[in-house]
């Protein structure tokens, strides 16, 4: 079940020549390998193209209907891998996946791809999440296009420039045999605009069809000596076939001037960004007609040397917009430059920032003091004079506390982490290793359990020098998601092979939910196109260990708190592991609450939990909190002189899984929560019942004010 589903929105794929398609840029991209006659599709999801693949998933069907195979893989090195169908025939295939992460995945694949060069076109669709609103270390993917000589673009973040991208990416591909890179940004992705559709093509040749008649040819094997071939074939015909072809189709644009005493060099991501900054400047209009020359570089790899000269001939100084770093453009524009002795002087970083995503505010200071420096005379008057105030901007940071990710209210991965927390608090720290995916938020405050995290599905593969018969065994963390996409096989089965002594516990919430709650093969829901419910400890079984516990609920923190503390204190040797089991809560309230609200909009009887915390036994410790971080769970100041400090309080927000109690129940804490059933549409004698308690609640509560000394003032 993913997190949002398209199935609405892929009626506009259906639309045709001269219509006008209005959505996303996910949509966009889509509907575009529709109309370039696509013949494959395949993909791993991530952010931020995570509903690029649900896009794809719900057009399976149209997709079908064209003769298209799509494909959801189980990861970017599978993605990759299936790319090799355009090496021997003329068939178009996409894959997608994020960013740097995924490059670094299915690197192996893609170097050998890049090596033999293609007949079909092959477009990979790279989701770039540099900057703040990524979850993963920052880099880019430019360099490894550099390494494998992949070509890059970098479309300007509007949806026809998109929708273009991706048919000149297929023909720069098929023009020079060379696999091509397609970067959006996650303003790219999810920017919302319109184009004039063409009519789907279906592919010339389908898979399907080139199975009936298969294609070999010797000399795209990537071994001596055809190898060393491939990498004159890159210098001398098919970088070259690259260049003329991005000239003659001018894929890298021109704005403003055709002349001027300085001018802006930018990848195409950076174009809004450019602009916006013009026009707080003044120098640009709405429209984006700027006073100053702008060179756009839709394809930021290869650079063509005579292009740029040619444009920044007659100019005293050129800026490089170039988020990220090192800077490779700048560095590549400066060479140019330098061999062709052309006096121009080049900024860029220095007037940016080295490292940090290139905000409003950051661009705005750049262009502003770029201009001081080449151009004053271009700048309004208040802007001219060096280090002149912008607007005050309020420091959040005092105000505003730090918030990391956390768990979900009701996440099923938090009692784990109480457990684990638990039995640490028995038998000392342990050594333990994180993964990536939502349990990684395990590694903060309250829990603080996972030192480091080496990639998707490596956890247990990262606490491999710690198996040294220590007086404490090494624990690892994996989830469900990162368990199928490379655990299985790299850390699993490297424990298996090596003897480990080691536990490893595997966070089975049914999807791979911190992608966007995708199903995968172990997902307890059938699926009409995947195949799931292939249960994770008979996999570990299967491969050879033979400690597994299944846990298959994981609210239950006592039975998780024993069978850890088992894991850990058990003589018997070898590789270990738990699996432990419950469905996504944001997966499942959004399956489960739609279903609940029509049904009482419906007059049906309802029956939902409700917990809170009895006032008047709770101690106050706060004790619970550290052991459940659940944002529900918060505190509360009482009317009470004598109770100065706050007590638990459960807010509104809470989704009823009841963790807090079994936390309070398993660590022997205060027994202050309760819990309570709220009952929607109640029947006539469920009606009376309540009537006649709330009259005895009544009855007694008066009572016990007339026995209550008063200790108010007197006359």
């Amino acid at each position: 079940m993913a997190e949002r589903s398209f199935i609405d929105e892929v009626a506009q794929l259906r639309l045709g020549e001269g219509q006008t398609f209005t959505g996303e840029g996910i949509l966009a991209i889509t509907k575009a390998l529709l109309e370039n006659g696509v013949g494959y599709v395949g993909g791993y999801q991530g952010a931020p193209i995570s509903h690029l693949m649900d896009v794809l998933a719900d057009a399976e069907e149209l997709m079908a209907e064209l003769g298209i195979r799509f494909e959801a893989n189980a990861s970017e090195a599978a993605a990759a891998a299936m790319l090799a169908a355009s090496v021997h025939y003329p068939i178009r295939g996409a894959i997608t996946f994020k960013g740097a992460v995924g490059v670094n995945v299915a690197s192996d694949a893609l170097a050998n791809l890049a090596s033999s060069g293609v007949r079909g076109g092959a477009l990979v669709i790279v989701g770039e999440d540099y900057g703040e609103g990524s979850s993963i270390m920052q880099e880019r993917s430019h360099p490894f296009a550099m390494k494998s000589q992949f070509w890059l673009m970098d479309p300007r973040p509007n949806l026809p420039s998109i929708v273009k991208a991706v048919g000149d990416g297929f023909e720069l591909s098929e023009a020079s045999n060379t696999p091509v890179m397609l970067m959006v940004r996650i303003r790219s992705c999810h920017v919302t605009g319109r184009f004039a559709t063409r009519v789907n093509r279906r592919p010339p040749l389908t898979v399907r069809e080139a199975l009936a008649n298969p294609q070999r040819d010797f000399a795209r094997v990537v071994l001596p000596p055809m190898s060393y071939v491939h990498e004159q074939e890159k210098v001398k015909h098919r970088w070259p076939a690259a260049e003329r072809f991005i000239a003659a189709r001018g894929l890298n644009e021109r704005f403003g001037p055709a002349a001027g005493r300085v001018g802006i060099v930018l990848q195409g991501g950076m174009y809004n960004g450019v602009v916006r900054a013009l026009q707080r400047l003044g120098l640009a209009d709405l429209h984006g007609g700027t006073a100053v020359p702008l060179y756009v570089l839709n394809v930021t790899y290869p650079l063509l040397a005579s292009e740029f000269l040619a444009w920044a001939e007659g100019k005293k100084a050129v800026l490089v917009v170039e988020e990220g770093q090192p800077e490779f453009i700048e560095q590549q524009l400066a060479a140019f430059l330098y061999r062709a002795d052309a006096q121009v002087r080049l900024h860029g970083k220095g007037v940016f920032p080295m490292a940090g995503e290139y905000t409003g505010q950051v661009m705005f200071d750049a262009v502003t003091a770029f201009l001081r420096q080449a151009a004053p005379e271009l700048l309004p008057a208040a802007a001219r004079a060096p280090n002149t105030p912008g607007p005050a901007i309020p420091d959040l940071s005092r105000t505003v506390p730090v918030r990391p990710p956390g768990f979900c209210t009701g996440c099923p991965e938090r009692p784990i982490f109480a457990a684990m927390k638990l039995v640490e608090n028995d038998l000392g720290r342990h050594q333990i290793s994180a993964d990536i995916g939502c349990h990684l938020f395990g590694a903060l405050p309250p829990f603080e359990i996972g030192g480091q995290t080496m990639g998707y599905g490596l956890g247990p593969a990262s606490n491999a020098a710690f198996d040294g018969g220590g007086a404490r065994r090494a624990v690892s963390f994996i989830g469900d998601g990162g368990f199928w996409h490379n655990g299985l096989t790299s850390s699993v089965g490297n424990m298996v092979f090596n003897k480990a002594d080691t536990l490893t516990i595997v966070v089975d919430n049914h999807y791979s939910a911190a992608t966007g709650g995708q199903d995968i093969l172990s997902s307890r829901a059938a699926s009409a196109t995947k195949s799931t419910r292939h249960p994770i400890a008979k996999a570990v079984k299967g491969i050879g260990v033979s400690w597994v516990r299944q846990v298959d609920r994981t609210y239950d923190v006592a039975r998780l708190r024993d069978t850890i503390r088992e894991a850990l204190t058990t003589p018997r040797k070898g590789p270990k592991v738990i699996v432990a089991s419950s469905e996504c809560m944001l997966n499942r309230e959004r399956r489960e609450k739609p279903l609940r609200l029509k049904a009482i909009a419906e007059g049906r009887r309802i029956e939902a939990p409700r917990f809170g915390v009895d006032e008047d036994v709770c101690t106050g410790d706060h004790a619970c909190m550290r052991l459940s971080g659940c944002p529900s769970l918060g505190l509360k100041r009482l009317d009470d002189p004598l109770r100065d400090d706050p007590v638990a309080h459960v807010d509104r927000s809470c989704v009823g899984c009841g963790n807090c109690g079994e936390i309070a129940e398993a660590a022997v804490l205060c027994p202050s929560f309760y819990e309570a059933r709220v009952v929607h549409n109640p029947g006539g004698w469920e009606r009376r019942l309540a009537g006649w308690r709330a009259r005895v609640r009544g009855w007694l509560a008066s009572r016990r004010a007339r026995r209550r000394l008063d200790f108010g003032a007197t006359a």
